[in-house]
């Protein structure tokens, strides 16, 4: 339990440095918009209480919206998916359920669970977060285009991350 709290302490400090560091300085137009700190959300273990996770998301955005100064709209965006993450995960749960101890990585739930998973979660947030952020209508399909291709960005940065820092167990 010990291991499992300074293991996701250490992932959420080192994937907001890398958002706030790294990240935030890559340019790639004004369509796409790479936040690979809601990797720490979706990789937070199966077992993790509601509350926990809504707490979790909402101090993550909170955290990342004092580096950008955007006023709570990371922090709404990331409490968002935090709620989203117990019905995603209802969804897509396997017939004999999660195993305790899991994280929701490719390693342990296969490749296409881990797509649908995290994709739906990073379009969720990135749907919440382009349309608080613009707050009007009159742009919806430029807004949904920055949705879609900030998605497709930050979903192969994930995928990525997936397969540099979590290397799989049947390899050892």
């Amino acid at each position: 339990m010990i291991n499992e709290i300074i293991k996701n302490t250490i992932r959420f400090l080192v994937l907001i440095l890398l958002q706030v560091l790294i990240v935030q300085n890559i340019r790639l137009g004004s369509y796409i918009i790479l936040f690979p700190y809601i990797l720490f959300i979706l990789l937070l273990p199966f077992e993790t209480p509601k509350l926990a996770v809504l707490l979790l998301a909402f101090v993550t955005g909170l955290t990342i919206d004092m580096f950008y100064d955007t006023a709570g709209i990371h922090a709404a965006a990331c409490t968002i998916i935090g709620f989203s993450r117990f019905y995603v995960l209802k969804l897509l749960a396997p017939r004999e359920g999660y195993d305790l101890g899991l994280t929701p990585t490719i390693d342990s739930m296969g490749n296409l669970w881990f797509v649908m998973y995290a994709a739906s979660l990073i379009f969720i947030h990135h749907l919440f977060f382009f349309y608080l952020e613009i707050f009007r209508f009159n742009e919806f399909f430029r807004t949904l285009l920055r949705v879609s291709l900030s998605t497709i960005g930050t979903f192969i940065f994930v995928y990525v991350i997936q397969f540099l820092f979590y290397k799989s167990s049947q390899h050892k």
